[in-house]
């Protein structure tokens, strides 16, 4: 028997609370109002008091509404009907397809037990040299890319969601223009890689409560085909929105805040996302990319500062491209070493070079004459940003790797460069400085 109650005590903003017993956070309710059923989340218990968010908004809500609780967190459909799918962040069809409702399981439920994970061993192969050469994007690692706001940032998720070398691709929208949603629908067509990708996607016109409900969306069904054995890559964006609809609902609950106002469960609600990133050791994984941009690009501002505790490493993308130095992945080293026998070689030396490069342009700038070494690192620096740093290359890791080797060789000398003699004589250009 689902509990109904007709005690409204309280509306504010789109959360309205009700004095009702036996609940569990997270549930589901309907909201029947004359016009029609809504659809509401336990969002806080305080005894008998009962607060939830209504998706659609309180507007046409009385406190003599009945309220009906369904017993259940939310759920959604598992399986592979939900591949090539555009969904709201209630689970409902955005794509004019039916209404899924077989098969469904709990969204938002715990981590994976740590017993049954392996450690991270597995390359995703991006197409990004950026990443595949100098940060290697690993199975079960969770990533934000730090940016703000302008960057092209939902590009570079449009073009790892086409070039991953994964099997499904879940990708959850917070917060975003329609237009950016029709981006990704667009982009993801033409390409050919909507059949095996699922959207999740709120937009700044939806609901608040559906932003909270799109990551656990996502990860609910990456687990789902995770368990079956796939390779599941879930990029989200933005997670800066979804941040800011914890802010509103805690403002609106009246809770004491935080840093620049945010709830003081910040970190928590954050980590209990991220931490679905798993490499089962018995079936496949799950990989999270996130961006997350930086109000002001201040990386101390709360959801930065918060997800870089949580998450093993960052991209950041500046200028349109992903900067060298501050991007990091903590578990690269798992697998470049198993790549091919100079990839630790030319990552090293490549970024070693750029450091230099980086060191002449400020020289030149403040005037100081340039010396033979200067004018190398600066036509290497030059064919570096336009080679490897541009967002337009789309090349395998072997062709970066040999790529690496042809610029090096373009403006130094096997001495110049510090690589040992051995790495030299085996993969120097042969048209390359003697």
């Amino acid at each position: 028997m689902h509990k109904v109650y007709t005690n409204i005590i309280q509306i504010a903003g789109d959360v309205i609370t009700v004095e009702a017993e036996d609940i569990g956070y997270m549930d589901i309710a309907q909201v029947s109002t004359q016009r029609g059923i809504s659809l509401a989340q336990v969002i806080r218990l305080d005894g008998k008091r009962v607060s939830l968010q209504v998706f659609a908004g309180s507007r046409g809500i009385s406190t003599g509404d009945e309220v009906r609780f369904l017993g259940h967190p939310m759920r959604i459909s598992r399986g592979d009907n939900l591949l090539g799918r555009i969904f709201n962040g209630s689970g409902l069809p955005l794509d004019k397809g039916p209404i899924l409702s077989e098969n469904m399981g709990d969204v938002g439920g715990p981590p994976v037990n740590p017993a049954k994970r392996i450690i991270p061993n597995k390359m995703v192969r991006t197409g990004v040299p950026m990443i595949d050469v100098f940060n290697s994007l690993v199975e079960s690692q969770k990533l934000p890319i730090f940016s703000i706001a302008g960057e092209p940032y939902n590009d570079l998720l449009a073009r790892i969601a086409i070039q991953a070398e994964v099997d499904i691709i879940i990708l959850g929208g917070m917060g975003l223009k329609h237009d950016d949603y029709l981006f990704f629908r667009d982009t993801l067509e033409e390409h050919g890689a909507l059949s095996r990708s699922i959207f999740f996607m709120h937009t700044a016109a939806d609901p608040t409560v559906e932003c909270l409900l799109v990551p656990d969306m996502s990860l609910a069904c990456a687990e789902h085909f995770a368990l079956e054995g796939k390779r599941v890559l879930v990029l989200l964006t933005d997670m800066t929105n979804f941040c800011d609809a914890l802010k509103e609902i805690a403002i609106t609950m009246e809770q004491v805040p935080s840093n620049r106002g945010y709830p003081g469960d910040l970190y928590s609600q954050l980590a209990a996302r991220y931490e679905k990133a798993v490499d089962f050791d018995t079936a496949g994984s799950i990989t999270i990319l996130a961006v997350t941009t930086m109000p002001g690009d201040d990386v101390t501002h709360p959801v930065p500062d918060n997800t870089g505790y949580i998450t093993e490493g960052q991209f950041y993308l500046k200028g349109g491209a992903i900067e060298p130095f501050g991007s990091l992945s903590r578990l690269k080293q798992q697998v470049n070493g198993k790549t091919r026998d100079d990839h630790r070689t030319i990552m090293d030396t490549m970024i070693q070079l750029f450091a230099s490069y980086r060191e002449s342009v400020e020289k030149q700038s403040m005037g100081f004459q340039m010396s033979s070494w200067d004018k190398k690192l600066l036509y290497y620096g030059g064919l570096f940003e336009k080679k490897m740093m541009s967002l337009e290359v789309n090349i395998s890791l072997e062709k970066a790797l040999d790529l690496g080797w042809e610029i090096i060789a373009e403006c130094f000398t096997p001495e110049e460069t510090g690589i040992k003699p051995s790495m030299t004589e085996k993969h120097w250009p042969k048209n390359g400085k003697d």
